[in-house]
């Protein structure tokens, strides 16, 4: 029988949240394939696990995938683990774990702690409805695509940030979506955890003054229900009522479901549409 992945969640900081379950694990399991194993044998060492570790990372993800997946085809079962927190969120463990199934491996993650959803219940902002970006690609014009995306974006907006870049991204996410609520998170569940309920323009303000120090989660708010609707009724006030009414029959929408529809994005009456439209035959 072919052995499975366990997808191990570790501390993001302090070591008293390792899970009973995953410590059993990691003693158990035939390998560790750890993100920085000089970084992983200091956990290992804490909880007296002796398992060998192997090296997975950005750099080898795909190669060293196919050399993992062929031990597990053998029977062996493999522990994921990263530097900090649950693999596969902003991490190379997506490689393997789609790799995986693609093989017929029977994939099961074991949970702990998670740096983004931390923040977020921290945060004091809505937890309903959110999206994680992580880190924003150093690609110029794809981070510009994802900003632009960002700016109609109406849930809470999770993001990471190295110290060292900290205050450029604050000025983009300032110049892209104006001013907002931020939460900023750094040493979380450390001795240090230091959390800042802010606005873009006033944690900017702060980093130009104040050198960041420590990895950073984001936490901004998203545009407003109201406000996106606004914008959008604005947008199609801009447009021809023919081009509105195309929109949605291109979709499939029958005629007169498509005048309710427009009449509702232009805040008016649907008499208002039809008696336009018959006016233009």
């Amino acid at each position: 029988m072919a052995g499975k992945l366990f997808l191990c969640a570790t501390p993001i900081g302090n070591l008293k949240d390792m899970t009973p379950r995953v410590i059993d694990t990691l003693r158990e399991v035939d390998m560790i394939a750890a993100e920085d194993t000089r970084n992983s044998i200091k956990l290992l060492n804490h909880f007296e696990i002796k398992t060998s570790m192997t090296s997975y990372h950005e750099y080898n993800k795909v190669e060293k995938a196919r050399y993992l997946i062929d031990q597990m085809l053998m029977g062996k079962d493999i522990a994921l683990i990263t530097d900090a927190g649950t693999p596969a969120i902003s991490d190379p463990g997506e490689v393997l774990v789609k790799m995986c199934h693609e093989a017929g491996i029977v994939v099961t993650s074991l949970p702990g702690p998670a740096a983004c959803i931390t923040a977020l219940t921290l945060s004091g902002l809505s937890t309903r409805r959110f999206c994680f970006e992580g880190f924003l690609p150093a690609d110029k014009k794809e981070k510009k695509d994802i900003l632009e995306d960002l700016k109609k974006e109406s849930r809470t907006i999770i993001l990471y940030e190295a110290p060292h870049h900290l205050v450029r991204t604050l000025e983009e996410l300032y110049e892209a979506l104006g001013e907002r609520k931020i939460t900023l998170c750094r040493e979380l569940t450390k001795r240090f955890e230091t959390v800042i309920v802010t606005t873009l323009e006033q944690a900017l303000e702060r980093y130009k003054e104040e050198e960041p120090r420590g990895e950073y989660v984001l936490v901004v708010e998203g545009k407003s229900l109201d406000e996106f609707k606004k914008e959008q009724e604005a947008d199609w006030q801009s447009k021809p009522i023919e081009e509105h009414m195309a929109y949605y029959e291109s979709q499939g929408v029958d005629h007169k479901e498509a005048m309710k529809r427009v009449a509702k994005d232009r805040g008016v009456s649907k008499r208002e549409i039809y008696k336009y439209l018959l006016e233009m035959e």
